[in-house]
């Protein structure tokens, strides 16, 4: 199973000038299409007297992720669909870009509006650097104590995650595992209690 995606880093601003004509770029993690549009609008709120407020974003794990694009007013494909190559590009997910132009009295053409684009787009990312993630699902263990350390140990061998414990008469934990080691993992843990720990999805 491919459980890697890559998202944004961190939060990003970039800018650079073409025939006197400014572009800002900024790269955003957005978790749902609905966090999305509300970035967006609160960048056009803040760049309010820019010329344009073009953006893409990508927003998903599934092979087909929900995605947009915008022109805002600059000729067709030459802002939204430029910005948008280069996050699919990089194989980024829940990434928006805006990339803000105030014009400089120059006009660029349909092909300099497209490097443009692109240019400011790239830069943001390479500001923001990119981030491996991993689909994960979340594990419940319930087992004696004396299983506890030699639990710890196979958490750390595959990377997993722990999320919560309780202590009582008996141990409870929850690990988050990715994906794809899953099965080993689950079953790695039936081998280490001699199948006397409960497991189930949390």
């Amino acid at each position: 199973m491919d459980d890697l995606f890559y998202i944004p880093a961190k939060e990003s601003r970039v800018e650079i000038k073409v025939k006197g004509s400014r572009f800002i770029g900024g790269i955003f993690y957005v978790d749902s299409v609905e966090t999305a549009a509300s970035a967006i609008e609160k960048i056009k709120k803040k760049e309010y007297s820019a010329s344009h407020n073009c953006y893409a974003y990508r927003v998903g794990f599934k092979n087909q992720p929900d995605f947009k694009y915008s022109d805002d007013g600059e000729p067709s494909g030459t802002a939204g669909k430029p910005i948008y190559d280069v996050i699919s590009g990089k194989n980024l997910v829940n990434c928006l870009a805006v990339v803000t132009r105030y014009f400089g009295g120059t006009k660029l053409g349909t092909g300099g509006l497209v490097r443009a684009y692109s240019e400011t787009a790239s830069k943001a990312i390479e500001a923001s650097g990119i981030k491996e993630h991993y689909l994960v699902d979340r594990i419940k263990i319930e087992t004696a104590f004396s299983f506890y350390n030699q639990i710890l140990r196979a958490a750390d061998s595959f990377f997993a995650r722990q999320i919560n414990s309780d202590f009582s008469d008996i141990v409870i934990v929850e690990y988050e595992v990715r994906k794809s080691l899953k099965e080993i993992y689950v079953s790695t843990i039936v081998e280490i209690t001699d199948g006397k720990a409960k497991i189930e999805e949390a």
